[in-house]
């Protein structure tokens, strides 16, 4: 879809809402049928194999096609606790589509449409798909109700635990909820997610930020575990002068202030820079583009090859009109009299050899400065960490990401584990929303086999 590039200022507030309504429209009934039939429900499914949370695809897809709808989300969400909005955001051409057998054939079956229609059958039937488990008389902390924390939690609750989720923003969901554009995520399938698992008597503490709302000695002292399952923070500063200026936002805050009224309209016939070549950066971009700016630039130190965003949104992006400029690196935020964003001092780059990451290492070309006249710039160039959070807990960690046992989520401190964007990097786990899930789901059972399973069985012998 190519978007009107809106440079009329009298354009209404209407309009720029109608900008972040959900883009895809779901599959009708005859729709939904007619593409399940297409499934030749393989024995030894790849899209299984391909899925981190290991959904059993082709079950759930003929479910569809004989109309037991419950049944299908059933499956889906057993597997996956947040997979109304995976259905909509994972890199589905990459994972189970990407394994489809028909791609040798035809089109790939269209998996992630198809667990879109099933999870919107439940959510508009409010189908109530689990139950809470016997209670067992241990309990759970779980700080962030991000992916990971909702996974575990609902999971937890299945085995029988009393849970609680510290959520420090008022609503719960993470990134799902507050970090993904609404076009492509609306906020009602996240917090629909949430409900799922507030209904098998999971607390969820909202407005309550771990170290300062309650002290971590009190949490270690209430509960028998502790999931760490923080995510990420804040964009970092870029370190280069005019960074101050009036017009230059953190590409999170950014994201997040699209999702609830009111929508901003000073965007409207504005020159945009986005910093950064990731999913951030190009949700930045296209919410820009949404919201009436005239010219929307990406700009990032490496080359296409280099960006870390998936192909789809690159893609996306592109079909949005914005404008990508490779090997180019911002070193001067220039201000105008009142303190406002009036240009962009860049310089060119050129790639050297690999760094840390594996990606070649950008270099400045001497003498190649340029000027780029932009009145908004958006930082999208990673998230910092939690590390004052971890350092209270006392866990071993590099660079604020969270050392664990691989096979148990457990991280230096005994009573508690960790999963999500808190444990990625250095090798641990990959930054996608359904492994996040995946690994709540796992943290959640390494804990019910240290505490119950483990425990029953010393007694036994």
């Amino acid at each position: 879809m190519h978007l009107n590039r809106m440079k009329n200022k009298g354009i209404s507030l209407n309009h720029l809402k109608a900008n972040f309504y959900e883009m895809e429209p779901d599959l009708t009934t005859n729709e939904a049928v007619e593409e399940s039939n297409r499934c030749l429900y393989c024995y030894d499914a790849p899209c299984i194999k391909a899925c981190p949370t290991g959904i059993n695809i082709p079950s759930f897809i003929k479910k569809i096609a004989s109309g037991n709808m419950k049944g299908s989300a059933r499956v889906i969400m057993e597997a996956n606790p947040v997979g109304a909005s995976c259905a909509r955001v994972c890199p589905t051409e990459e994972l189970c589509e990407g394994a489809c057998v028909l791609n040798e054939a035809s089109l790939p079956i269209m998996i992630g449409n198809l667990q879109r229609h099933a999870t919107n059958w439940a959510m508009k039937n409010e189908a109530q798909l689990f139950e809470a488990g016997e209670k067992n008389g241990k309990s759970v902390a779980i700080i962030g109700g991000g992916p990971a924390g909702l996974a575990a939690a609902r999971e937890l609750a299945r085995l029988g635990y009393d849970v609680t989720i510290f959520e420090a923003k008022e609503k719960a969901g993470g990134l799902n909820t507050h970090g993904i554009v609404s076009f492509r995520l609306p906020q009602e399938i996240s917090l629909w997610e949430v409900e799922q698992v507030e209904k098998l008597g999971v607390s969820i503490r909202t407005n309550t930020k771990v170290g300062k709302d309650i002290s971590v000695d009190e949490i270690l002292k209430q509960f028998d575990a502790i999931v760490l399952a923080v995510g990420m923070s804040k964009v970092p500063m870029l370190g280069i002068d005019g960074e101050e200026a009036e017009g230059v936002y953190d590409a999170i805050d950014f994201v997040e202030r699209t999702k609830t009224p009111p929508l901003e309209q000073q965007f409207i016939g504005k020159r945009v820079a986005v910093i950064g070549a990731g999913n951030t950066a190009i949700d930045a971009a296209t919410c820009s583009v949404r919201l009436g700016a005239s010219d929307v630039k990406m700009i990032y130190r490496r080359t296409e090859a280099e960006m870390t965003a998936y192909e789809f949104e690159y893609e996306f992006a592109k079909q949005d009109g914005v404008e990508f400029r490779w090997l180019t690196q911002p070193v001067k935020i220039m201000k105008d009299e009142t303190g406002k964003v009036k240009a962009l001092v860049c310089m060119r780059m050129e790639l050297g050899a690999p760094d840390e990451s594996g990606r070649r290492r950008p270099i400045p070309v001497a003498e190649s400065e340029f000027i780029m006249e932009v009145d908004v710039v958006v930082k999208a160039i990673g998230q910092t960490r939690y590390v004052d959070l971890i350092e209270q807990l006392g866990l071993e960690h590099t660079k604020g990401v969270v050392k664990i046992d691989t096979k148990t989520h457990q991280t230096s401190h005994p009573k508690i584990f960790a999963a999500g964007d808190v444990i990625f990097g250095d090798g641990q786990g990959e930054a996608m929303v359904v492994t996040a899930a995946q690994q709540g789901k796992l943290t959640a059972y390494a804990i019910h086999q240290q505490l119950i399973v483990d425990h029953v069985s010393l007694e036994n012998v």
